[in-house]
C-alpha cells in the first residue's frame, strides 16, 4: 500500500494521515467522457476509496479521440461498465461504484447524498443546473468543468459560497450547437478538476474558489476570472 502511494507519501505535507483521509473519501463522477476520462484514473490512483460514475452512454468511434479511458474493443459498451473494468485494473485496493443511468430530478438527491464531493464532467447546461440545485440542498462541494473546441473552464463550488448560478447569470444558458473539440484540451481541464479534488479531499493548497480558470490552447495560455455571490440569484440567493 505505500509502495503504490510513494510519489504521493513524499510531497511536502503529505503525510500517511493526508493518504487516510483519501482512502476515507467518496467522489462522484458524473459523466464519463472526456473530462471524465482524465478526472477518473487520477482519483483511482491516488487512492479515493469510493469512486462513483453517473454515466448511461455507450462508447462510440467518434469518443475515442478524446475519451482515452477507453478503447477501441470498448465500441458498444455501457461506459459505466468499461470505465469501472480499467479503473479496478488501475488500482484493485479501492472501490469503483458505477450508477449506470443519466442524472435526472428524480435520481439525483439519493445518488449524490452517498458521496463527499461531486466532480461534474457533464456536457450541458441543464445537468450543470440540476448538479447546482441538488449540491445547494445537500451542502455538497463541487467541481464544475467544461470544454469546447480549443478552450476549457474550471472552478469549485463550496456550500456557503457563489454557485454555478451566480457564475452564469440569470437562467441555464442555452447549449450552443455541438462542436468539434481538441483532446488534450479536455485531458488538461480534466487534470485540473482531479488536483482540485484532491487539494479539497486534503486541505492542500489553495483552492479555485470565487475564481474561474480558464485555458485557451491557441494562444495558449490561462486566464482567471473573479465571481461572487449574487445576493438576488434564483437558486442560491440568502440576501
Amino acid at each position: 500500500m505505500t509502495e503504490r502511494y510513494a510519489r504521493q507519501l513524499n510531497l511536502p505535507h503529505w503525510t500517511p494521515e493526508t493518504q487516510q483521509h483519501l482512502a476515507a473519501a467518496r467522489v462522484l463522477v458524473v459523466g464519463a467522457g472526456g473530462l471524465g476520462s482524465a478526472v477518473l484514473p487520477y482519483l483511482v490512483a491516488a487512492g479515493i476509496g469510493l469512486t462513483g460514475i453517473v454515466e448511461d452512454d455507450r462508447v462510440d468511434l467518434t469518443n475515442l479521440q478524446r475519451q482515452v479511458l477507453y478503447d477501441t474493443q470498448d465500441i458498444g459498451v455501457p461506459k459505466a461498465e468499461a470505465a469501472s473494468r480499467r479503473l479496478a485494473a488501475l488500482n484493485p485496493d479501492v472501490e469503483i461504484r458505477s450508477h449506470r443511468t443519466r442524472l435526472e430530478p428524480g435520481n439525483a438527491a439519493a445518488i449524490l447524498a452517498g458521496y463527499d464531493l461531486v466532480v461534474d464532467c457533464t456536457d450541458n447546461s441543464a445537468a450543470r443546473e440540476l448538479l447546482n440545485r441538488t449540491c445547494l440542498n445537500l451542502e455538497k462541494p463541487w467541481i464544475h468543468a467544461a470544454v469546447s473546441e480549443y478552450f476549457g473552464q474550471v472552478t469549485t463550488l463550496l456550500p456557503g459560497g457563489p454557485c454555478w448560478q451566480c457564475l452564469s447569470g440569470t437562467g441555464a444558458p442555452a447549449d450552443p450547437p455541438p462542436a468539434g473539440i481538441l483532446g488534450p484540451v479536455a485531458g488538461l481541464i480534466g487534470s485540473v478538476q482531479a488536483t482540485e479534488a484532491l487539494k479539497q479531499l486534503t486541505g492542500t493548497g489553495r483552492l479555485l474558489v470565487e475564481r474561474l480558470l480558464v485555458w485557451d490552447a491557441l494562444l495558449p495560455g490561462w486566464a482567471e476570472f473573479s465571481y461572487r455571490r449574487n445576493p438576488d440569484c434564483w437558486a442560491c440567493g440568502r440576501g
